[in-house]
């Protein structure tokens, strides 16, 4: 059955409300159908959806003549379609509906003129007038969006009970995961917070015997992981956020803010970088100072156990780069015997890992680092996103900061990294002999690589989030550099006769 709520809309302000929520729910391939009278605030609301989704104040303009105007440069690529003067579905065959719903949002005034045309996954917006200034909406789910509506009214509900009702609601640049993020101001402006919308289940269909690749390669699939190791941090004197509430079941939290300055930023301003990651290494370091723990209690009766970062999870992290980047750079599938025979490469030279076993994070890069210099060391590098963590090698969160998967560092800093986290790791992670450990950080180095790869083509081709293209060139880069270590010597030779490093990126269909 279709879910659906009610709105009173006793304002202009209130329904450009609406609009800026809705705005928060939505993502690429939605299809909003606004129907009701003239006059029953259709644009209004309309115009209210489109400037939410920009970062600057945006002219919207009705689309009655035009019938439909294109707005590409929104958080998502919307097109403002206006029916109006159709009188069935055959007309709007040249309008463009399905290229707006492959590259972003459809927003569409008189909807119900394509009949039997509408698609089953959709928003209904049904608006109606009450007084001269007054209007009564219904919101409608069908499809997929019966649960999704479901969902972001709990999540309403969940910001009223945590006490932030009335508080204003920002969309926050989140990861590549299904997890959402927003920042909750309060009416006066004197605190803010973050929320977290982190829907529990598998990342992704099933891509092996049945089972999703977030579990085989060991991803968080609710919000317990996120909650255990947050305590765990926050109790080693670390720049977790602090959790404020959270709904372990419906995948709900609500964070401590540690503000905008993510090293990201910091890289790219081309300031003073010392500090900041003397700070990250010293948070490393405080990590990996102590055998990791094998569970941890997350919420007041729940438990998360962590899995250890095993061959089969490296494994299928390494093949996304034959299953997606190599269809991509070479326009058909991986031959078996070639898949066969990187597998079989990959696999002899992770089994021959060794080290001390130390809590990994797996995502201990500029994206998830917020510089808090106001705090005193280690914590001053603030720590996000590490609802992934995993029993693994220390070689490779390192590896994770000093080949950052999304700035370029300066030149030579990867090797100051290196030998400042050297010169400062902790006695348990000290016995590994430095020469073998610089073998075991070029493989795991490699592994990420490749794994990145596969992923941003993945995110390219199937999540059409294009942007992640961008940084393929500098993942190749750090992908070139670890192969040459002599220990990844066949692996070298596979890439040479198959995969060239050095070559540039063909377009990828349907990454637009």
């Amino acid at each position: 059955m279709p879910i659906s709520t009610e709105r009173r809309l006793a304002s202009p302000d209130e329904t450009c409300a609406l609009g800026a929520e809705i705005a928060l729910w939505l993502r690429s391939g939605d299809f909003i159908a606004l129907t009701g009278p003239v006059g029953a605030g259709k644009t209004v609301l309309a115009r209210a959806i489109i400037g939410a989704l920009g970062s600057a104040p945006v002219e919207v303009t009705s689309p009655t003549f035009t019938m439909a105007h294109h707005y590409p440069d929104l958080r998502l690529a919307t097109v403002h379609f206006d029916l109006y003067r159709v009188s069935g579905a055959s007309e709007c065959d040249e309008l463009g509906l399905e290229d707006a719903l492959d590259r972003g949002v459809a927003l569409v005034e008189w909807a119900d003129r394509l009949g039997d045309g509408l698609p089953r996954d959709r928003l209904d917006i049904a608006l109606d007038d009450v007084s001269a200034h007054a209007r009564h909406a219904v919101l409608t789910g069908h499809g997929d969006w019966e649960a999704r509506l479901g969902r972001c009214l709990d999540l309403a509900d969940f910001i009223e009970a945590a006490g932030w009702s009335g508080a204003a609601r920002q969309w926050l640049k989140g990861d590549a995961s299904t997890r959402a993020y927003e920042r909750l101001t309060d009416t006066g402006g004197s605190r803010s917070a973050v929320l977290m919308n982190a829907p529990r289940g598998p990342d992704g269909p099933p891509v092996r015997d049945g089972v999703a690749y977030s579990r085989i390669a060991h991803l968080a699939e609710d919000a317990r992981a996120f909650v255990a190791v947050d305590r765990y941090l926050l109790a080693r004197g670390l720049s977790a956020p602090r959790i404020h509430a959270y709904d372990l079941v419906r995948g709900f939290l609500l964070l401590e803010d540690l503000g905008d300055r993510l090293y990201g930023g910091l890289v790219r301003s081309r300031c003073d970088l010392t500090q900041p990651y003397e700070a990250a290494i010293a948070a490393l370091c405080r990590i990996q100072d102590s055998p990791p723990p094998s569970e941890l209690a997350a919420g007041d009766t729940a438990v998360h156990r962590f899995a250890r970062y095993d061959l089969e999870a490296m494994l299928i992290e390494v093949e996304l780069l034959t299953d997606w980047a190599w269809p991509a750079w070479h326009g058909g599938s991986c031959p078996e015997d070639m898949r066969a025979s990187y597998r079989c490469l990959w696999s002899d030279l992770l089994s021959g890992l060794s080290g001390p076993d130390v809590l990994t994070l797996r995502d201990f890069h500029s994206p998830n680092l917020l510089w808090l210099p106001e705090r005193e060391g280690a914590a001053r590098a603030g720590i996000i996103d590490f609802q992934d963590a995993v029993i693994g090698h220390p070689a490779y969160d390192l590896a994770s900061l000093a080949q950052d998967a999304r700035v370029d560092l300066p030149d030579g800093m990867e090797g100051w990294i290196i030998d400042t986290w050297l010169g400062g790791r902790p006695d348990h992670v000290r016995g590994l002999p430095a020469d073998e450990f610089l073998a075991d950080y070029a493989l795991l180095a490699a592994q990420r690589a490749a794994k990145i790869v596969g992923i941003f083509c993945r995110l390219a081709l199937r999540d059409r989030k294009p942007g992640y293209l961008a940084h393929l060139p500098r993942v190749c880069g750090y992908l070139r550099a670890s192969l040459a270590h002599p220990r990844l010597a066949p692996l070298t030779r596979w890439f040479g006769r198959h995969f060239d490093l050095d070559r540039e990126w063909p377009p990828l269909a349907g990454a637009a």
